[in-house]
Order: C-alpha cells, then structure tokens, then sequence
C-alpha cells in the first residue's frame, strides 16, 4: 500500500529527498524520484524536504467522511501530542469540535499507552530481555525489522498505544464501530493498514493538519467550541508518550505503584531515550557491536518526539513550546487502570524483513565510476550531491538499479561546462551575451578579434561602446528576435550576419555575428567573372553578327547576279525557240 505518494515532478538535479533519507528508499529513475516501499520507514522527512511538494500522504480523509456519511458509528483515538501541537483554550474544546464534525466519541490514545506502559513494566520486571527496544514508534519499528534484523530479538514484543487503543474501543463499542487514529505521524497508516499482524484495529488515520484544514472547511473554530469531557478515563502520565523520555517516565511510574503493590525488588535496567533517525541509527550500529547490555531504550524516530511528527504544521507552534505545554497539562502519576481485557492480546512479535539486494563485483563498480569520469580515488569526491555518501556507495545504488549515472551533479556539470566552451570557444561566429543594461556579460574568443579588444576589457564595458545599439534596443524593448540581418561594421572591415535572441529568464540578450566578408569578397569576384565572362560572350556573337551580316551580303549579290545571268539565258532560248 501507498503511504506516501509522488506527484509527477521535474526531479532532474535536485535529488534532496535522496539526500535527506537516511536509508536511501527512494529510488530516481528518468529523473522522477519514486519510494521504495520495501525499503521506507516512512519517516517523512521526503514528505518535508521537497522544494516542489511532490511527495504528498495518502489521505483517509475522504474515507472518514465516508462513515461519517453514511451513519456509521466512529470513534476517534487522538494521541496526546494534541495537547501540546492543536490551538485551543481547554482541552475540552478538542473534543467538542470532532463531535460536531459527527464523530461518536473521542477518546485518548494514551489510554491504550497505559496498557502498553504495563505490558513494558512486566518485561523490565521479569528480566529476561537482555535488552528492551520500545516498539511505541511503527518507524522505528520498520528500522529494526528492515535494517538491524538481528536486533529483533530485543525488541519489546507488545503492539502500539494506537494499536492497543484500537483493540481496546472495539471491544467497548462493539466490532462494527469504526476506529480513527488521529495524530501528528504518517507511519501509523501503514500499522494500521498495511502491516498483517495490525490490522483491523483502525479503520482509518488522518492527521493534525487533515484535522486543521477540515475544521476551517466546516467553519469551526477551536477556540470557540464548548467544553466536553473525553469519553476515557484520565490516562495521567501516559499523556507524555509523544515526548522525550515520556515512556521511560510512564513506565517508571507504573514500575513505583507494582513495587508497591507486590514489595519486588526493582530491576535494575539502565533506561536510555534516542530520538531522530541519525541518533537511532548510531546507537543500534552500537547495540550490534555488543555495547549496549540490559539496557531499556525508548526509541523515537522524529527529533524531539511525536509532537515533531511530519504531520505537524510548525508554523503554529514549536516542538519546545509543545513539549512546554504538555508537561504543563500532565499529572505525572500512573492512572492505576484495570488489567487489559483477558480476550485481547497485547503481544506483537518481531522479525528480519531486510532486502538483500546484490552487491557488484569491484570491476562492475569501477566500470560504473568510470562512465562519470573517476578513473581514480582523487577523482572520487565524495560530495553528497547525489543523495549518497560516497562515489562508491552511488555506483553500488547505479547497479542495483535505484539511482542513475546522470546524478553525478560535478560530472554533468564539468561535461557541460566543458561543451558550453568547446562551442563558445571553436565557433567562427562572435559571441557575446548582455544584460538589460546591455552590459557586456560573456565574451568570446571570436568576439575579441572580430573587435580588437580582450575578453577582461569586454567584461568591463558596454555593447554601445563597441558598436550601434538600435537592434539591441528594439529587441530588448519588444522581445521580438532579430535573425540573420546583414549589419555592415566598417570601423572594423567587417560584413556581417546579425542574429538577437532575447533571454527571458536573465532579461538579457544573446548576440551572434558571423563574419560574411570573405563570402561577399567570394561572390564579387563570382560575379566580376561572370561579368566578364558576359562581356567575351557578347564580342563573340557581335563578331558572328558581323560574319553573318557580310555573309549575308556577298550572298546576296552573288545571287542578283546569278538571277540575272539566268533570265537572259531563258531570255535567249525562248528567242530561239521563236524563231524556228
């Protein structure tokens, strides 16, 4: 299933969801970014980080309103970070509002926290896990599961206050009623939804923003809204789940009132709280290096707990002023709750999901490597522009099919570079480029010899100091593209081609003048000769004109006479022919 999902994005060279994911889950292929669900621990810090918004939760909001309306019964498990991330005057307010949006009750998450923190409790009492991971945070959860397995067997073998909580309003309500977790974390979807050991017990999850945005649709006010009690009993220090070492706090509680109770001796179980990926990441490469020994950790993948969660809107408020605020609002003693209902069952177990994905040889890396031009260690930089930590750790991501050799930002950028020159640079055209103010910006290796002056002195002065501006203006005013117009410069013996594109995104203007003087040269001496070739064609046929006339001349007095001589003769034989 889809927890989060990526709306179609120009990802080309930007890569921060990859660099900002601990474990790399996401996966760039023709430049779209892509989770890999198999590899997510839905952290959301992808969700967070990217510039264009295109990473977005896969809402159940439509879902919820869907029960609402069509009259099913649903009630709403809200985790206690609402005291301290939601803006309201009483607590009460919360609960007033959902009931209006048509919610059937409204109960705390950190009800179903008091029976987790019991279930911690017994385990820390019975001393037998050498070490004890919470399992409260689904992320860090999938963490363990997909990335330290061999860490699974320290993990508490108990399901989440939400899941907990879920199990628990069903039993209350009855099996058809519908559960909404609602909360600042995107993880619990996949608990909830996608996870086979999980689910059923929640029907649904928004969020606090999802909250947010649905009450200014339905004009509901917080802070205008009655005061009503949460159908739960108070569930007390539980309340501080969403905190830094919130369980550990529950737990001691609990601990202090089952000592008191039964007289055992306490367990002694160094506690330690992680929060933040970076920090839980550090410590469990810690625990598998055999550092850590009976040790209770309370592990949280945001920084600062769930009330820094990826669903929160930190414009309204801080992770510090909501700690702040829910300290403040907490009674820090255990709420004392009845034994979980003996026909649900609390426990969860864990297990290795790790990918094994196949690892290259070192010729197929250094193949890889070399297609961006690292043909040695120094030219292997290690800059992290990609996502990745290191060249090599890119090349491996290359071969298993999860990044792209386009990626290497210092290699695109030196082979553009490297082109831009080579045509900037080789061309027979003039090329310069202008600001609005038609300051001199770019100046090539032709422009300083069509004009005499050096590339440093270009870059100090302005186009009008080295010729006329009217097309320059005319572009630069009207944005209309002037192509090839010849432009004669003869303070420099140049006939040219002027080309004027104009630049939108720097409002500027890019100038290409080819020099066409040798060509014109070329053509008026096509042209002479041919003019002279016309000039010998015409004595040639004035002589022959000439020959034809004289010709034509004896031949006509050749034939006068001969026409004379022939009519005498008739003349003679017909005299002749008389006389007999």
């Amino acid at each position: 299933m889809k927890v989060i999902d990526f709306k179609t994005a120009s990802c080309k060279h930007c890569y921060k969801c990859v660099r900002s994911c601990s474990v790399k889950a996401i996966r760039v292929t023709n430049a779209q970014a892509q989770i890999m669900n198999d590899y997510c621990v839905l952290c959301g810090h992808c969700l967070e980080v990217c510039p264009q918004n295109a990473k977005t939760f896969a809402s159940d909001l439509d879902v919820v309103k869907g029960y609402l309306a069509r009259g099913e019964r649903v009630v709403v498990s809200i985790a206690p970070a609402y005291l301290g991330i939601l803006r309201f005057t009483h607590p009460g307010q919360v609960v007033d509002a959902l009931k209006r949006l048509g919610f059937y009750g409204v109960r705390e998450t950190a009800e179903g926290a008091a029976y987790v923190t019991a279930a911690y409790s017994r385990l820390m009492a019975e001393g037998k896990m050498k070490n004890i991971i919470t399992t409260c945070c689904p992320s860090v959860n999938d963490l363990v599961e997909k990335y330290y397995p061999d860490l699974t067997p320290y993990m508490a073998p108990v399901v989440s206050p939400m899941v907990a909580h879920g199990m628990l309003i069903k039993n209350i309500y009855g099996s058809s009623t519908r559960v909404v977790f609602l909360g600042p974390c995107i993880a619990k979807k996949e608990e909830a939804e996608g996870d086979v050991r999980t689910r059923g017990y929640v029907d649904a999850v928004i969020t606090f923003e999802e909250l947010e945005q649905w009450l200014e649709s339905e004009n509901i006010r917080l802070s205008q809204c009655d005061r009503q009690k949460m159908d739960n009993p108070d569930p007390k220090v539980n309340r501080l789940y969403p905190v830094q070492n919130g369980v550990i706090t529950s737990v001691l509680k609990n601990r202090e009132v089952s000592q008191a109770k039964d007289g055992s001796s306490p367990v002694q179980y160094q506690k330690l709280f992680v929060d933040g990926i970076q920090a839980c990441r550090e410590l469990f490469e810690g625990m598998e290096r055999g550092e850590f020994e009976h040790c209770f950790i309370e592990a949280n993948m945001c920084e600062g707990g769930c009330i820094n969660g990826p669903a929160v809107n930190r414009s309204h408020v801080s992770r510090f002023k909501a700690k702040m605020n829910m300290e403040q609002k907490v009674e820090y003693e255990d709420p004392g709750y009845e034994p979980f209902p003996q026909n649900l069952h609390i426990e969860k177990m864990f297990y290795s999901r790790a990918n094994k994905d196949r690892l290259p040889t070192e010729e197929e890396i250094q193949v890889i490597l070399k297609a961006t031009g690292k043909y040695n260690k120094d030219q292997e930089l290690n800059c992290g522009a990609c996502g990745y930590p290191t060249c090599r750790d890119k090349a491996i991501a290359v071969f298993q099919g999860k990044a792209e050799q386009e990626m290497c930002l210092p290699h695109a950028y030196e082979k553009a570079h490297s082109m831009a020159n080579v045509v900037m640079e080789t061309t027979p055209n003039a090329i310069f480029i202008l600001d609005s103010d038609l300051k001199i910006l770019e100046f090539n290796r032709m422009a300083q010899k069509f004009f005499g002056i050096s590339k440093e002195d270009a870059l100090k002065s302005y186009v009008f100091e080295i010729m006329e501006t009217q097309d320059f203006d005319h572009v630069l005013k009207s944005h209309t593209n002037i192509l090839r117009r010849r432009v004669d410069l003869p303070q420099y013996d140049l006939k040219t081609l002027e080309t004027i594109v104009y630049i939108k995104d720097m409002d500027g203007l890019l100038c290409i003048l080819q020099d066409v003087s040798r060509e014109e040269e070329r053509l008026e001496k096509e042209y002479d000769k041919k003019l002279q070739m016309v000039s010998s064609a015409q004595e040639v046929i004035d002589k022959q004109m000439m020959v034809a006339q004289e010709i034509a001349g004896l031949l006509g007095e050749t034939t006068a006479e001969t026409k004379i001589i022939l009519s005498r003769l008739g003349d003679l034989i017909l005299a002749e022919d008389n006389q007999e």
